[in-house]
């Protein structure tokens, strides 16, 4: 029955009914789920704890800040979310890395700063130029966009 449904879709994209964005979206859709052999309904695969795609990638990098309330947890609950899924889901994938290099890059943006006398209140704007992208990068994933990070050192490809 999926193999139908995406042949139903690749005809629909080839007569042009459909866009090829449309296309590999719905294609996900159906490729994530779920048959129920029982009854043959469909019911459909959140493996991402259950939640939505887009929900999910915003709260991974919403979770950064986690760590203006519990030192540390900030890099742990990110990296824990992509780590838990990152076989499951090519868009998690890109989002962790991303998240993950952005969160090494700062830090080093940071602690170079503080190094220095005239840096710190560079520093301090760097904090708050930290809380804005991840709340930019978070509505961005909420959106279904991906969204590197400005700045960012690629440590992990």
């Amino acid at each position: 029955m999926k193999y139908e449904d995406l042949k139903i879709l690749d005809e629909l994209r080839e007569k042009g009914s459909i866009t090829e964005e449309e296309f590999q979206r719905e294609k996900a859709k159906i490729l994530n789920e779920q048959y129920n052999s029982a009854d043959g309904e469909r019911a459909f695969k959140k493996p991402l704890f259950d939640l939505e795609e887009n929900t999910y990638l915003m709260l991974m990098h919403l979770s950064q800040l986690a760590g203006l309330v519990v030192p540390l947890i900030g890099f742990i609950i990110p990296v824990v979310l992509w780590l838990t899924n990152k076989d499951v889901n090519e868009k998690v994938n890109i989002n962790g890395r991303n998240i993950l290099n952005f969160m090494i890059s700062y830090t080093i943006y940071a602690v170079i700063l503080c190094i220095t006398i005239i840096g710190i209140p560079l520093a301090v704007i760097l904090g708050i130029v930290y809380v804005v992208f991840v709340i930019v990068a978070s509505i961005k994933a909420n959106n279904g966009e991906s969204w590197k990070y400005p700045m960012t050192i690629e440590f992990i490809k």
